[in-house]
């Protein structure tokens, strides 16, 4: 891989040009100072949250324990993250424009190595604090920051990156529904199933029908539109293309709606309404034949 196909790899590079088949994203540049703070190796702090460790000893009037030497609290240091009030506000506009929730990804990497850190376990972001958490906590990322041509084949100078924060609408999506493609020379090579950990039974049994929707998105979206003839790009498709169909075949398996146990039988309606005067009638005179007859004896 050349220098210049990395950089024709990053979000903002192609994003323009399938803006309209990706998932929405807003693309902020990063502020040298943000960029400093997320390579600090030092203590990890979240911005916006102040941690102080202290301390703290009861006496339980014990004789047998050791005496310990405990800090006053003018020695005690707060651990403050800096802030970021501008580019604060700038993400969580674009957090609130994207529906609430986010997936942060630097230029080319998301921080899917650290997503064990999070409370959620998830690279699901509400908030900057969310966001610095997976940031500073992923190799990933560092990569991103300081060596995204370290694999390049040619001896080029490197090119100027500006990085850059891409925040996208976060999605529920099914990883048995997300495929690898492989472009060769503006031809579709090679189709994976992007989460090969396991095993899907859909994906087995429709696997002609999903190779061949994704041919067709490839050649009717992407192909020669792509800024390069050789790259590798990530398809979502649901399990199903149309939804399922069922409906009675025999007058035998017709069953009486189950909804129809709650209602009143329709000839107490109708005589609740008066329109049947037949059946009202009727009714009189089941009612009429019902009464017990009067007995002349005296008791």
């Amino acid at each position: 891989m050349k220098k210049e196909q990395v950089l024709r790899c990053q979000l903002s590079a192609w994003y323009p040009l399938f803006k309209r088949l990706t998932i929405r994203s807003v693309i902020l540049p990063l502020p040298q100072n943000v960029i400093d703070y997320l390579l600090d190796d030092g203590t990890l702090v979240i911005s916006g949250r102040n941690e102080a460790p202290s301390c703290s000893h009861v006496d339980d009037g014990s004789d047998d324990e050791q005496d310990v030497q405990w800090s006053d609290d003018e020695n005690v240091t707060t651990l403050t993250a800096p802030e970021f009030p501008d580019f604060a506000a700038k993400v969580q506009e674009a957090i609130n424009s994207l529906g609430g929730s986010v997936f942060p990804k630097l230029n080319w990497s998301s921080p899917r190595d650290a997503q064990w850190i999070a409370m959620n376990s998830s690279l699901k972001c509400n908030n900057l604090s969310d966001i610095f958490l997976l940031l500073k906590s992923s190799d990933f990322v560092t990569h991103d920051l300081t060596q995204p041509f370290l694999h390049c084949t040619d001896d080029s100078p490197d090119p100027k990156v500006d990085p850059q924060l891409v925040l996208r609408k976060w999605c529920e999506l099914i990883p048995g529904g997300e495929f690898r493609c492989f472009v060769k020379e503006n031809k579709l090579i090679g189709v994976a199933q992007r989460d090969h950990t396991q095993y899907y039974d859909h994906v087995c049994n429709q696997a002609a029908n999903i190779l061949g929707s994704l041919l067709d998105f490839f050649r009717n979206q992407i192909q020669y539109k792509f800024l390069d003839e050789d790259f590798v790009f990530d398809a979502y498709r649901d399990s199903q293309d149309s939804p399922a169909f069922r409906y009675i075949t025999s007058e035998m398996t017709v069953q009486p709606s189950p909804y129809l146990s709650y209602r009143l039988p329709k000839d107490f309606v109708d005589l609740s309404r008066g329109e049947d005067a037949h059946k009202l009638i009727d009714f009189l005179k089941l009612t009429r034949s019902q009464e017990p007859e009067s007995s002349d004896e005296e008791g």
